[in-house]
């Protein structure tokens, strides 16, 4: 994408939505071997296993995430690496943030995506709290957008917080309509996000609705500050769990674009 990615206000005209104002996007539409645009992403690096016990270390090489055919491309690969973590794994992948760079607490927050398939591989799309450095995780709280775990015609959406977390975390399993898959062509995965209310959305179908009452007693609703972006696929973990003999390499999660709206201000009567 690099730094060429259409700025959002060049884009309003054909990209807002009705109720919605367009605040931030990435358009990926920069010249094929370009980087991911670091003036709004930034690449999480290392292979410690992210709490998931995965397999990748993330790196920030072209190899594994580049602007090609007009969309970023996020490669997992099946190769030894050591990264600066001085940590081995067996593949290596990317992991593309907003921290330090965009956040924003409410709105439409939606990307349009081909995903990889495969045992073990494991795409996502989601949001993590901004004051995850001091609150921690999950108390900083976690909107998981999409999440795959190699099932061509599924998706999961998740919330996590303290108190239902991990695999207690309050997720709901969506089927996609017959004669659809995940990795056969383009999807819009989103969320519509307001005080005391997240919407999922596949292909602008309301997937679930979450709210305080969803959650389990005596835990707290934490989605009442600005919360930030990523995408990852990961490779192996305790939930996917790990590739085999019918995993194939590489394996690559397409991304179109990224938007993030806010709800347009409604005049006074």
């Amino acid at each position: 994408m690099g730094l060429l990615c259409s700025a959002a206000t060049a884009q309003r005209s054909h990209q807002d939505r009705p109720g919605w104002k367009l605040v931030w996007s990435d358009e990926c539409n920069s010249p094929d071997g370009s980087p991911p645009d670091l003036a709004k992403w930034t690449f999480a690096t290392g292979g410690g296993g992210w709490g998931n016990k995965e397999l990748e270390s993330y790196t920030s090489r072209l190899e594994n995430a580049e602007q090609r055919g007009g969309n970023l491309v996020i490669t997992a690969r099946k190769e030894d690496y050591v990264g600066l973590d001085g940590i081995k794994r067996p593949y290596t992948s990317a992991r593309l943030t907003t921290k330090g760079q965009f956040a924003q607490a409410y709105g439409r927050f939606e990307a349009r995506l081909q995903l990889p398939l495969g045992k073990g591989i494991w795409p996502a799309f989601w949001m993590l709290g901004n004051n995850i450095d001091s609150a921690r995780w999950p108390a900083a709280g976690e909107i998981d957008v999409m999440e795959n775990i190699g099932e061509p015609g599924r998706i999961y959406s998740t919330v996590h917080g303290p108190g239902y977390s991990g695999a207690k975390g309050i997720s709901f399993p969506f089927t996609l309509p017959a004669g659809t898959a995940v990795n056969t062509g383009f999807h819009v995965y989103a969320v519509e996000w307001a005080p005391n209310d997240i919407k999922f959305f596949f292909d602008d179908r309301l997937i679930v609705e979450r709210t305080p009452k969803d959650l389990p007693a005596g835990t707290k609703w934490v989605y009442d500050h600005p919360f930030f972006l990523l995408l990852n696929v990961a490779v192996g973990g305790a939930w996917p769990g790990y590739p085999d003999e019918t995993t194939s390499f590489p394996q690559r999660m397409l991304v179109d674009y990224v938007r993030v709206y806010k709800g347009e201000q409604k005049p006074s009567p």
